[in-house]
Order: structure tokens, then C-alpha cells, then sequence
């Protein structure tokens, strides 16, 4: 139960979900009803643990981060991490209790006939990064290793792995990784150096060391690799999987060299990997590997975004908590201006990446049901959350600490290991660089701006009449600046600006369409969050896409109670204990 002694509040035992009325709101327009009903007692599971044993498991694992074992007590050969029992936990709760990995893939998950939509996972997954980033990386990876492994693999090949690779049994269970990182190439995917030799027989060997490899000893891996003679370039790379153990038992022939001593995400093993012939499944066709790849890796950016902005979340829940409970000269901190504003900037740009994450995993849904407009908006979209969510991530964090004040800043809260693990969503899948390059790409080669256009202009008519005066301009010139951006390479250096604005723009519309629908289909339980997100959406316009002068004087909008209501879900001791 939260609770406050001498003036530090600690949010401890706190429901994350009922605290958090407004993801209900967001979870009954997005999801279906029958989806929705199954769904809402795991997500009172999951927001009742968030506040107890979640967060002690993931404090815990943090300070005791994986150990690389190389031999035994007599000096034989037996590699092995060894993992915190805390981890370990947390993986049981993840992929067994909550079937995270699998709910995508397979029916039975929480008992229902057919597998459930992406939101479904995104919104448990939202929950759970609150309290462990770390995980959620394997969680992610395994997921995604799935659906590429579906997607493209040979029917054979599929059947072999994927009972495992869906389990919610941890003893049968399969972890996934992706190797693909190595030191002449990181970004640059097209050097890419580990070698494919195809034996007499036909069995597929691996040559190379991957110098970045996340849950190194992960069941199956996908692998990127260049068939010995192939041309250079990305063309001429294929897609292999490669699992850790042979038919027989017998461990593959691949080493790790060490694991990554790292700024965050300490819970879960980083290393470095050496290929030595290691026996490997070709997956698709030849000269396939990295349109086949991107397939994963384009999942794995969509479930960086869901993370930011869930850590986001825990962040802004956290400094409304703080504010709300804590006096300074003679006031709560909730009532001291500059604090108001900090917390409104703070909470604008949190909602802002669930929107689009909430929005995006809709339109992946329709892509996979064979929409292919949806696939074209749903290009544009993902690159457009990894590079600007998971940027907003590490400012958010790091104000929520400030908060906090000094305790913020002690191993003992969250705050610090938060502010760690933001900063790699925006690393990991591509770099800010290389995603706003992307949505250039996507731009460009493949018509997904308009798509995007297209898809804002059917939500703008479904919003009306409540959408902000000047929110339709400001989108048609952020795009009119992405098109001129993207078509003309001597202007790469404004990518990032025009990314940017699109995200803005869209992000606000997005808004503004929830608003509306939330309004006229949320009924009592709803009430006010609708008219939140209308003002979220002018929030937004106002502060991050409508030019103004830095010196004007009295630049700021009313509030119109949105931060009140805010602070009024940060529930208060005396509350909580009644």
C-alpha cells in the first residue's frame, strides 16, 4: 500500500492499472468487446503486481546482473549464464503465466479460441515494462523470431520449432534472439562479414563473430549471413536460424566470448558471439536475408516504441504521485506553477506515444489481415515511433527523476534504472539517424507518407467538429515538408525535423480522433478522458508544431483541469487507505 514518511511518498502496492483510467478508455475503443472482457482481469493481475513483487523482482535482477560461465569446478568445458533467481521469476511471469510470447502466434492463451490481436500483447506488455525493461527484450525477439519464422520459413522447419517457441511450459519453452550486429558493420547491415558454407550434403555452416547479441544463449536465433561467393551488399545477404543445441543434444558449434558490461538493461545477458561452423537453417529464399530480416526487425521497433512509452507512463505516474503527496514551503508540489507545467509538458508527451503506439498496433492488425493500404501507413508509422518515442523516453525519464529529487537519483527507487534502460530504445533496431533515414525511405520509395495522409484524413472527418483550429494546417505542412525532405538528398540533414513534425502532426490527429470516439462511445466510465485527449491533441499543435516566439510574453494555454484529473488518478495515502 503507498504510503509517505517524513514527507517522501512511495508509491508502493499502487494498482498501476486502475491508476490509469485512461488506458481503460483507450483499451475499450481499440479492442473488441470479447477481446476486451478476457483481457481485463490479466490487466488487473498485471497492474495489482506492478506496484509489489514485479517491482522488487525487477530491482533485484537489476543488481544482480547475468554471470558467464566458461567451464566447470574441474575445468571442463560447460559454458552456461547463469541468471539471477529473481530474472528467472520474471521470465516464468512473462512467458508462462502471461503467455506474452505466444498469445500472437497461437489459440489457448487466457483460455480463447483463436490467437489474439497485437494490442492485446502491447497493452500486458505496456503494463509489465513499468516495472522490468531488460526482459522485455528476449519477450520481444522470441515473439518476433516467431512471426519471421512463420512467415517465411519452410512448413518443416515451422512445424520442428514452433510448439516450442510458443510454450507457456517453461520446462519445453524456447527463448529467441536476433544476431545480426558485427563490428565493421553496424548500422551499414550491407558489410556485413559472417559467412554461409553449404556443406556436400546440404547442411548450412556459419563462419564470423557477431559483436552485439542480446540473450546470447537464446534457444534459436536469426541470423544474418553472406553465402560464401555472394556479392556484397544487402542484396546478396540470407536469413538462417540457428539453434543452440543439435538434434542429438550436443551443443552447436558457436562460442560466447563474453557478455557486455552495460549502462542499462543489466538484467538481461548482452555478449558477444564467435561462429564456428555452426549448423543453420536456411530460412526463405537465397538473397532474401535482409528484406526477410526486416521483417523482425520492424517488430522489434514497434515493441521498442510500446516500451518507451510505457516506461513513459510509469515515469509521469510516478511524478504525479510524487507531486500530489509531497509538501514544499508550505504547498503540495502539485500547486507550485513551474511544477504544473513541468508535469503537463511531461504527461502531453507520454500520451502522445501511447496514441500512436495503441494506433499503430491497430493498423498492424488490418496489414496482417491483408489490407495492404494499412501496410503502407503501417510502413511509415513504425520508424516514425522508434525514432521519436523512444527519444521522448529519455527526456520524460529523466524529468520524472528530477521530481523525485535526491531519491530519485538512489538505486532504491526506479527512477534511476529507468532513465538506464530508456536510453536504448533508441539505439538497438537503428539509431535516431537511421530510423529518420527510414521514414525518408519509406517516403520516397514507397508511398507510405501518402498512405499516412490518406489514413489522418478519414480519422480527421471521423473526428469533426472537435478537432483544434489549425491541427488539418499544421499536418498538410508537416507533410508538404517530409515529400520536399525526402525527395531531395542534398537536404538529409532536415530528416530528423521533418520526422519530427510528421510524428507530431499525426500524433495530435490521433489524439483528437480518440477524443471524439472516446466521447461519443465511452459512456459514464469515460467521462472527461475523451475531452483530455482533445486537449492533449491542441496541447501538442500548441507546443510542438505551431511556431512561436520564444521572448512573447504569456505563451502558455490553460489547463482546463486536464493536469487536475491527472493527478487526481495518482492516488493519495489517505485514499489508498480507505
Amino acid at each position: 500500500m503507498p504510503s509517505i514518511h517524513r514527507n517522501i511518498p512511495d508509491s508502493a502496492g499502487l494498482n498501476a492499472f486502475r491508476a490509469d483510467p485512461a488506458l481503460r478508455a483507450l483499451l475499450k475503443l481499440y479492442l473488441d468487446p470479447e477481446t476486451l472482457a478476457a483481457l481485463l482481469p490479466r490487466l488487473e493481475e498485471m497492474g495489482a503486481r506492478l506496484g509489489g513483487e514485479l517491482e522488487e523482482l525487477a530491482l533485484t535482477a537489476d543488481r544482480n546482473p547475468p554471470v558467464l560461465h566458461i567451464r566447470n569446478r574441474i575445468g571442463a568445458p560447460q559454458e552456461r549464464i547463469e541468471k539471477h533467481p529473481a530474472y528467472q521469476r520474471l521470465e516464468e511471469i512473462a512467458y508462462g503465466e502471461f503467455g506474452l510470447a505466444a498469445m500472437s502466434h497461437r489459440r489457448g492463451v487466457f483460455g480463447q479460441p483463436e490467437a489474439l490481436p497485437p494490442l492485446a500483447k502491447y497493452a500486458l506488455v505496456y503494463l509489465f515494462v513499468q516495472a522490468e525493461f531488460g526482459l522485455c527484450c528476449p519477450l520481444s525477439m522470441t515473439d518476433s523470431l516467431t512471426r519471421t519464422l512463420v512467415k517465411f520459413g519452410d512448413p518443416d522447419l515451422v512445424a520442428e520449432y514452433f510448439d516450442q517457441l510458443t510454450s507457456q511450459n517453461m520446462d519445453l519453452a524456447f527463448q529467441g534472439a536476433m544476431f545480426m550486429t558485427e563490428q565493421p558493420a553496424g548500422s551499414d547491415v550491407g558489410a556485413i562479414e559472417t559467412t554461409a558454407r553449404q556443406d556436400a550434403d546440404g547442411t548450412w555452416r556459419l563462419y564470423g563473430d557477431k559483436w552485439f547479441c542480446s540473450n546470447p544463449d537464446a534457444d534459436l536465433a536469426m541470423v544474418l549471413a553472406r553465402p560464401e561467393g555472394a556479392d556484397q551488399g544487402t542484396g546478396a545477404l540470407s536469413l538462417f536460424l540457428l539453434p543452440r543445441h543439435l538434434p542429438e543434444g550436443s551443443r552447436n558449434a558457436y562460442r560466447i566470448l563474453r557478455l557486455k558490461d552495460k549502462l542499462g538493461t543489466r538484467s538481461m545477458a548482452s555478449g558477444e558471439i564467435m561462429l564456428e561452423g555452426a549448423q543453420a537453417h536456411l530460412v526463405g529464399d537465397p538473397g532474401q536475408g535482409f528484406k526477410q530480416m526486416t521483417d523482425m526487425i520492424n517488430m522489434s521497433r514497434l515493441a521498442n516504441g510500446v516500451r518507451s512509452a510505457g516506461m513513459m507512463r510509469r515515469a509521469v505516474a510516478e511524478a504525479l504521485f510524487i507531486a500530489r503527496n509531497r509538501n514544499a514551503f508550505g504547498r503540495r508540489l502539485a500547486e507550485l506553477p513551474l511544477m504544473r507545467r513541468q508535469l503537463e509538458k511531461m504527461l502531453v508527451t507520454a500520451e502522445q506515444g501511447r496514441s500512436m503506439v495503441f494506433h499503430t498496433a491497430r493498423v498492424l492488425q488490418r496489414a496482417d489481415g491483408g489490407d495492404a493500404e494499412a501496410a503502407r501507413v503501417l510502413r511509415i508509422l513504425t520508424p516514425l515511433i522508434k525514432f521519436r518515442t523512444c527519444r521522448d523516453a529519455r527526456k520524460v525519464a529523466g524529468d520524472a527523476m528530477e521530481v523525485r529529487g535526491g531519491c530519485g537519483y538512489i538505486e532504491e527507487f526506479s527512477d534511476a534504472r529507468i532513465l538506464r534502460d530508456s536510453h536504448l530504445g533508441s539505439i538497438w533496431e537503428g539509431t535516431s539517424n537511421i530510423v529518420a533515414l527510414d521514414v525518408a525511405r519509406a517516403t520516397r520509395r514507397e508511398g507510405a507518407l501518402d498512405a499516412l495522409r490518406g489514413h489522418l484524413d478519414t480519422l480527421i472527418a471521423e473526428t469533426g467538429s472537435t478537432l483544434p483550429k489549425g491541427l488539418e494546417d499544421a499536418m498538410v505542412r508537416a507533410f508538404e515538408l517530409m515529400a520536399d525532405v525526402a525527395a531531395d538528398k542534398s537536404r538529409e540533414a532536415e530528416v530528423r525535423q521533418a520526422a519530427s513534425a510528421v510524428y507530431n502532426a499525426t500524433s495530435a490527429v490521433i489524439l483528437a480522433w480518440e477524443g471524439a470516439r472516446i466521447d461519443q462511445d465511452g459512456g459514464a466510465t469515460a467521462a472527461g478522458i475523451g475531452s483530455d485527449r482533445t486537449r492533449l491533441a491542441a496541447l501538442v499543435l500548441r507546443h510542438k508544431l505551431v511556431p512561436r516566439d520564444p521572448l512573447a510574453k504569456g505563451e502558455l494555454a490553460p489547463e482546463d483541469g486536464l493536469l487536475d484529473r491527472a493527478l487526481a488518478d495518482a492516488t493519495p495515502l489517505r485514499e489508498a487507505a480507505e
